[in-house]
């Protein structure tokens, strides 16, 4: 019985989530429609002012909610994240597990963990104290000169408080769970295998490349599925750095942006201002929709890795 409760309780609590956070997108679902995903323009309007009447909602008067803006800093972020972290992430899971024993494979393996329970406010701060400076005076300015080449590179830099910021912040914040991941995926190739590509002539990376990884590819998948949605979902560190951009999408690397989970902790406070409640209703919608996101996310992952298993049945090739 207790057994049962206690396996049963995680579904339970995100039912009771996913059903609490539908229940109040719904007025603004009603009250935006399709508009909510197109328009750049989020204003809560005049909560002091008259209100207004719309597909059977109140809602402020000139209340109007577009999360555009937050959908393209959100997925931009990340995606920078990932670009920075994923080839960090592999080569560090490399050395952990084959390149390091013993207690030096231990300390530096704890070390890494270690790095995901840095509570992301320090990470923000120090985004804010030294990242962001050294991106306004250095980095920023040292890219900008490739701009002819990458225009996306070029534009003024500003404070370092941007798209680029954000990226760095998740990047770090992302690697140690792809590398830990990573780390024992590696670790679970027989060492049969690589013995058989060292006699075979294949060196270390050769033997990574071509026997090692392909084991672990599907299992690398997910984690990297799994790193871009911690990604999305952060919130103070990008807060932080991010320079919270509202009602404009980023012109270059160094724009300011605002994110979905950041927006919402930021304008929570205000939105309770709002006497016809639809600007936390319009809060409510986004993070359904952040929530949609991380699923759909996931699912493309499963679906990848179910796909590469599928081919390997298909060519009578089993992993590890």
């Amino acid at each position: 019985m207790a057994a049962g409760i206690a396996a049963s309780s995680p579904v339970v609590f995100l039912a009771g989530i996913v059903t609490i956070v539908v229940i109040q997108a719904i007025p603004s679902i009603r009250f935006s429609g399709w508009h909510f995903l197109t328009s750049l323009t989020w204003n809560i309007g005049n909560v002091y002012g008259g209100l207004e009447h719309e597909h059977g909602v109140t809602a402020a008067s000139g209340a109007s909610f577009g999360s555009r803006v937050f959908i393209v800093g959100t997925v931009a972020s990340s995606v920078i994240a990932l670009l920075m972290a994923v080839p960090v992430s592999l080569l560090t899971a490399v050395i952990l597990a084959y390149r390091t024993r013993g207690v030096v494979r231990t300390i530096l393996s704890t070390l890494v963990e270690l790095l995901a329970g840095i509570p992301s406010v320090v990470i923000g701060l120090w985004g804010m104290t030294v990242l962001t400076p050294w991106i306004s005076t250095q980095l920023g300015p040292l890219l900008s000169r490739a701009g002819g080449v990458i225009p996306y590179l070029r534009g003024p830099v500003g404070t370092g408080m941007g798209l680029l910021a954000s990226g760095c912040v998740l990047a770090i914040m992302v690697v140690p769970i792809i590398t830990a991941t990573t780390r024992d995926l590696l670790l679970q190739v027989p060492t049969l295998y690589r013995e058989g590509g060292v006699g075979l002539g294949m060196t270390d990376w050769e033997v990574v490349r071509h026997i090692c990884f392909p084991c672990i590819r599907e299992g690398f998948i997910g984690a990297v599925a799994l790193g871009f949605g911690r990604a999305m979902g952060e919130t103070m560190a990008v807060l932080m750095v991010s320079g919270n951009a509202v009602n404009l999408l980023p012109q270059n690397l160094y724009s300011p942006i605002s994110t979905m989970a950041a927006f919402i902790a930021d304008q929570l406070d205000s939105a309770l201002t709002d006497a016809s409640k639809m600007a936390v209703h319009a809060l409510s919608e986004l993070a359904l929709l952040l929530m949609i996101l991380t699923v759909a996310t996931n699912l493309a992952a499963r679906l990848l890795v179910s796909s590469g298993r599928w081919r390997q049945r298909r060519t009578g090739v089993d992993a590890p």
